[in-house]
């Protein structure tokens, strides 16, 4: 078990847009409650939170996180990029493709991006993000980006319910890799990422998250609680929604749910 070598990332990331302050907790409920909390204390832009461990870790949707002890990278970043509320969803994209790049580089041609903001290593999930908006009037105060990646987890830390759809870095990539530089990849890819989409607006952002979806022009099913839209990828919305062509050759924009593609013309019919 290694820990986290703050000196060396403080040392690094000095300066940088992202990373220039960190909060290091060895454990924590979750790293996105803490980071929310020093928003709105008025902690800067490019602030970050990281944990050894959380006891609450939060996916999408209200599901658990799991988060086993200094195996993992779970930080959450402070951003406040002052655009309309509606372009909020690109910041998660754009920390996918930020995700997506970072793991590349131990497994090249292997990383995929699954809307809204997972990714993929064969077809197994290795990251989650969960980004949160804190609203002043009409306009974002400060988003919160929470990221989670899977590292150095062996496949039986996996609890049973995504023993088969889950994997880590180090499974992927057959040697254990260290945190430490990982994280400092991270922050440089989504401090760039975050810049194109502050300067030069969606567009880049998403054509490189297209280039790594398999999801588009194949069927698919959108899940949101109850409702289930069934229908084929057709590409991401300027607000970073998912457009569907459904049965009736209608366009919809779905901007929340659990997109999954669909294998059989028996799924793709009833949305199972």
């Amino acid at each position: 078990m290694v820990h986290i070598k703050l000196n060396h990332l403080r040392q690094n990331l000095a300066g940088r847009l992202i990373g220039h302050r960190i909060y290091y907790l060895q454990q924590t409920g979750s790293t996105n409650d803490d980071a929310f909390r020093l928003g709105s204390q008025g902690e800067p832009e490019g602030t970050v939170v990281i944990a050894g461990t959380q006891t609450a870790g939060k996916g999408r949707m209200s599901r658990a996180w799991h988060s086993p002890p200094q195996a993992n990278i779970y930080t959450s970043i402070i951003l406040r990029p002052g655009f309309d509320v509606r372009r909020a969803p690109q910041i998660s994209i754009a920390a996918g493709v930020a995700v997506a790049e970072t793991l590349e580089q131990y497994c090249p041609d292997k990383v995929q991006l699954k809307w809204p903001n997972d990714v993929l290593i064969a077809g197994r999930k290795i990251c989650g993000i969960l980004s949160q908006v804190k609203m002043s009037a009409d306009a974002i105060d400060f988003i919160v980006a929470g990221i989670g990646v899977n590292v150095n987890m062996d496949k039986e830390q996996f609890p049973a319910d995504i023993h088969e759809t889950a994997t880590s870095l180090s499974i992927e990539a057959s040697r254990r890799i260290p945190r430490t530089d990982l994280i400092i990849r991270l922050y440089e890819n989504m401090s760039k990422w975050y810049r194109e989409l502050l300067a030069e607006g969606f567009g880049a952002v998403r054509d490189k998250w297209l280039s790594l979806s398999p999801m588009i022009g194949l069927p698919v099913a959108v899940r949101f609680h109850d409702e289930t839209i069934t229908g084929t990828a057709a590409g991401l919305g300027d607000d970073g929604s998912l457009a569907v062509v459904t049965g009736d050759n209608k366009t919809t924009m779905v901007s929340a749910g659990d997109a999954t593609i669909l294998k059989k013309v028996e799924d793709y019919a009833s949305g199972h």
